[in-house]
Order: C-alpha cells, then structure tokens, then sequence
C-alpha cells in the first residue's frame, strides 16, 4: 500500500513533508515483502515506526519511507524452574511485533503482573525502534529484558535471529546504530513473572528501584521494591512533569523527546570541568575500561589511530546546556523551535516550527556547549532528509 501523508503528520515533533513514497504494511509477511521491494529498487529508504525519534526535513524525503504498523505479543513459554526456586525467578519470555507502540507494551506486562519494563513506562515509539538506541530510563534499560531480535538483514535479504550479545547494546547505542542495516520485525524479551505475588502480597512487585529520583517520588529506598502499577504511574507522574508523555493540548510535549544524549568523555578531561557539573563513572554503571580511540569522545580532539586504556564518566547534558546560559523555555528570535520550559534537553515546536528552525536550535545549543565546555553534544533522533551538521 502506498500512502500520500506529510511526515509531520506521523512524527511527535511534527515537522517534515511528504516522502516521495510511503509503505505502511500490517502484518509481518508484508512488512517483509515491502522492503524487499524497497531494497531492490536501489532508492533512498528510510523506517519510520511511532515517529518520536524523527525530524523530517521539510521538503520530505526523496525516498521511500516504510511505516512499520505490525502488531501482536506472542507469549512463547512460562519458562518456570524445576526446581522450588524465588519468584524472581520465574521467568515469561515474550516476542512481541516492531510496531507495537511501546507503551501499550509495558502496560499489557505491567498489567499481566511482569516485571522488567515498569520503569520505561511513558516512552512513546514503537518496539521495534527500541533496540536501535537502547532505549532506558529512571536506571532500567531495554538491554535487562532484551533477549534476541528477528532482523530482516538488509545485505542478505534474509531474517537474522540477533541474540542480546550480537547486538551490541550499550549507552544509547547497538550494532543497529551503528551500521547494521535492516528491519527489526520483532523483539523477544525475558521478564520476571510475578503475577503469584498478588495473592500473597495483594499485588505483583517491581524489579527493585534503582534511581534515586524514582525512589524519593516513591517513599522508598533506592534497592525496593514496590507494586508494579504504583511504580508505573511514579514513572508516568515524573515525565509529564518533564513534558516527555504525548499530549495534543501541551506543545511542551511537540517533541522527540531528549534531543542530547549525556556525553561520556574520559576522566581526565571531566577533571577539566567546574566541580559542579555531576559526572557519573561508567564503571559504578558496571561498564569496564576498554581500549578505546581516545577520538571516541566528546571533548578530546582527534587523535588518529591512538588508543589506549582509559577511565571514562558520564556528564549531564542538561547541565551543560543550562550552564552555558540556555534555559527552559529559550528561543530564537522568531524561531517556533524553543527548548521545552519543563526540561532542557527537550526542543520541542510550539506550534509553527519548521524542521530547518529545529535544526538551528540544535546547532545553537551544540556550538555554546562546545565553546564554553569543548564538549560536543550528539544527538539522540534520527535525521530524515537533512543533516544536522
């Protein structure tokens, strides 16, 4: 099927014209077959899921754009031990369509008393988009329930089962971002299943908080654990505060939700920063060292072919972008793009921007930062038809 709709009508900072094509398949023999098609015709091609994590250029795209809409979760086993072990470990696995949107996802686990996804409730987007950036928040990641994927390969033509492991997940990252091309059909997770809990406890409990935040919203102790729905709608409270949850009558929420991501640098150029900047060590987030480019780095200068064994830590973009005199609710003169007045990491469209004012916002924001700090902020969307830089 192909479809005539300006691309600011399927992404949430609703910005960007109409692609050359546009392909929505249902169903996952269709999804394949489309791109399929696609991919043989040697044109530009581009996904599209919920749309959240997109800015589309205004004149649209010259291309091909397939709209993931394929729907279901699929419960494959109630994987119980043999043995009389905790509730913790019960397990469900689940596999679940690309185009589910990822909230109505959390809600049905939430809801069948699941554990594993309740602190990345909110999220908008669809699962298949998930895996790319590794989608995380409130100290839980798509990375602890993510089991494997079902990727229609775009060298080979063919469906490739990737494992957690053969898909490089890290910060905001994966081989999918990283290079892999082709089409997440869909997504099997492992979560805890806690739904016996109810009987006793009268209600199915968390994974434990692990987000100092979300537990001070809580009434609790970084480490507990708390009813299921209660900490979903904790989570819920907390990013519509922010502006990070949909809603048409906010333009606050006109976003694709954190624009930056926090950069990680090396320990010794964090030194360098005001002692009021937070860091965090990637090791207390249970990342090693690694041999690594030292050109990998915001704030280090290129340094070709070098590497060498360093500590790394993570900065707060926020931070940086209100330290360089950006606050909420800033714009251009005569620009509808602004940053949000709930949160600034968000640029949102109050109503009338254009992809080219939200992209000069972005390079605003980019360049104070680097004069100010010599960090180099990157961003989080996926750019449809126009570069950034």
């Amino acid at each position: 099927m192909t479809e005539s709709v300006k691309l600011s009508e399927l992404t949430t900072l609703r910005v960007g014209g109409a692609p050359l094509r546009l392909v929505a398949p249902q169903d996952e023999a269709g999804l394949i077959e489309a791109a399929l098609q696609v991919w043989a015709s040697d044109e530009p091609w581009s996904l599209l899921g919920g749309g959240s994590n997109t800015v589309a250029a205004d004149d649209g795209f010259d291309g091909t754009v397939i709209h993931v809409r394929t729907r279901g979760v699929e419960v494959l086993t109630d994987d119980q031990p043999d043995d009389a072990q905790a509730a913790d470990d019960r397990l469900v696995r689940i596999r679940v369509q690309a185009g589910e949107p990822w909230d109505e996802l959390v809600a049905f686990t939430v809801a069948q008393g699941w554990a594993g996804l309740e602190a990345l409730s909110g999220i908008p987007g669809t699962v298949g988009a998930s895996p790319v950036q590794n989608i995380g928040a409130y100290g839980q990641e798509l990375s602890d329930s993510l089991t494997a994927i079902d990727l229609l390969d775009y060298e080979t033509g063919e469906v490739h089962r990737l494992t957690h492991a053969e898909l490089g997940l890290g910060y905001r990252t994966s081989v999918l971002k990283q290079g892999r091309r082709g089409v997440v059909l869909s997504v099997e997770f492992a979560l805890h299943d806690r739904s016996q809990e109810a009987a006793v406890l009268g209600s199915p409990l968390s994974s434990p908080v692990n987000y100092p935040q979300l537990a001070q919203a809580l009434g609790v102790q970084v480490g507990d654990r708390v009813p299921l729905n209660t900490l979903r709608q904790s989570v819920l409270t907390l990013r519509a505060s922010k502006g990070m949850v949909l809603d048409d009558t906010d333009t606050d929420t006109y976003s694709a939700g954190s624009f930056f991501t926090n950069p990680i640098v090396t320990e010794s150029f964090a030194r360098t920063l005001p002692d009021t900047a937070p860091r965090w060590k990637m090791a207390d987030l249970e990342m090693p060292d690694r041999v690594i480019p030292l050109d990998e780095y915001a704030g280090v200068g290129p340094i070709t072919g070098q590497t060498e064994t360093v500590r790394t830590v993570k900065l707060s973009a926020a931070w940086l972008i209100e330290n360089v005199g950006i606050h909420r609710g800033f714009r251009l003169p005569g620009s509808g793009a602004a940053i949000s007045s709930k949160h600034t990491l968000a640029i949102v469209n109050t109503g009338s921007a254009t992809a080219d004012e939200i992209g000069q916002l972005a390079r605003f924001v980019q360049q104070r930062v680097q004069a100010d700090f010599g960090v180099i902020l990157q961003p989080e969307p996926v750019f449809l038809g126009f570069a950034l830089v």
